[in-house]
């Protein structure tokens, strides 16, 4: 007799994992230009070579540098393997069988898988024409089973930005048991000062948090480590779904690492949102339609020639991501890497209809 798995779990989409061709210039999964600092690298090397010890249960040092830099109690922070790996303990936290999360649609594809892995239900709220969250429409969906709302913001993979007035007005209408999670993983590129940085709205709230990593802007990608910033009634909760050590001792190495160089990585930010405007404009100018973004990348609403850019893009040697018909998202690499793809979208065909 065949073991079988949880017949629920042939309806979950499987994540799509972007594909990784190490001689082509990789656009696809917004992952930083470059490597690791050499202070980065160094810790790394450090930590490797106490391998054989495991990391601390609790990542206390770095919870406890993480608090110093946004001047918190400690009690306020909890660090994961990543942040995807925390939006899926916040659903463990949470929910229950048949309990609701709802979350923007198209936005970061893992919201539904996670919340499908746990038995709850997925209510996808669909974006705006201007490929904004519909926050209106979000706090009408909540019903009586709802038990969490993924806000990402920037929204991944459209780039686009909810405003401080509109967040305020939705958060008002959320009732006080559904935890929000604002989903911050690309903050550290918003150059836009009316989008609000969600830790102040967290400290003011007790249904509000907030999502971070070192994936994005430090360049931590390979290493995967995030942190979850909410009151400690959540962060409690959250940390005791983990998995024990999952955050390895290199991981917290690094994070502590870079930590230590905010200001160098600021200004490295500076230089990617400085690159982004650069091929915003270049893209408009070819007559392409482009999302505003705040974040590292782009989006571009392709429609049914979305599959057509992607390989032509392909053939040029540059890998972008493709949304099936909706659209495609292109990150913003080095610079010699971004005039790369905008030589294959100059010779890619657009027809009036896509521009």
């Amino acid at each position: 007799m065949t073991v079988e798995g949880r017949r629920d779990l042939a309806a979950i989409p499987p994540y799509n994992i972007p594909t990784q061709r190490p001689e082509a210039v990789l656009l696809n999964s917004n992952e930083w230009p470059g490597p690791p600092s050499a202070a980065v690298q160094q810790a790394i090397r450090d930590a490797a070579a106490r391998g054989n010890r495991y990391p601390a249960w609790s990542s206390d040092e770095l919870v406890a540098r993480l608090a110093e830099h946004h001047d918190l109690d400690p009690g306020w922070i909890s660090v994961g393997c990543g942040s995807v790996s925390l939006c899926q303990q916040v659903v463990q936290a949470t929910c229950g069988p048949l309990d609701e999360v709802i979350h923007a649609w198209r936005s970061f594809e893992a919201y539904p898988v996670v919340a499908r892995v746990h038995g709850a239900v997925a209510t996808e709220v669909p974006l705006t024409r201007y490929h904004v969250h519909d926050l209106d429409a979000m706090a009408a969906a909540v019903t009586e089973r709802t038990r969490l709302i993924f806000v990402c913001n920037p929204n991944n993979p459209t780039g686009t930005a909810v405003r401080t007035v509109e967040l305020t007005r939705f958060l008002d209408r959320v009732p006080a048991h559904v935890l929000v999670v604002l989903d911050e993983a690309y903050r550290e590129f918003v150059t836009d000062p009316d989008v609000p940085d969600g830790i102040p709205l967290a400290l003011e709230r007790d249904n509000v948090a907030v999502l971070r990593t070192f994936s994005k802007a430090y360049g931590l990608a390979g290493i995967r480590v995030g942190y979850c910033v909410a009151p400690p009634s959540v962060t409690g909760v959250v940390a005791k779904v983990a998995i024990p050590f999952a955050v390895s001792r290199t991981a917290q190495a690094a994070a502590l690492a870079a930590l230590g160089e905010t200001r160098e990585s600021s200004t490295a930010c500076r230089r990617v949102t400085a690159e982004r405007d650069r091929v915003h404009g270049e893209l408009r100018a070819l007559g392409y339609e482009v999302s505003p973004s705040q974040a590292n990348f782009h989006w571009l609403p392709l429609g049914s020639v979305s599959a057509a850019f992607g390989a032509h893009c392909e053939k040029e040697s540059v890998l972008v991501r493709v949304f099936g018909t909706e659209g495609v998202r292109v990150t913003v690499g080095s610079p010699a890497e971004n005039d790369l793809l905008l030589s294959a979208a100059r010779t890619f065909p657009l027809t009036d209809s896509h521009r």
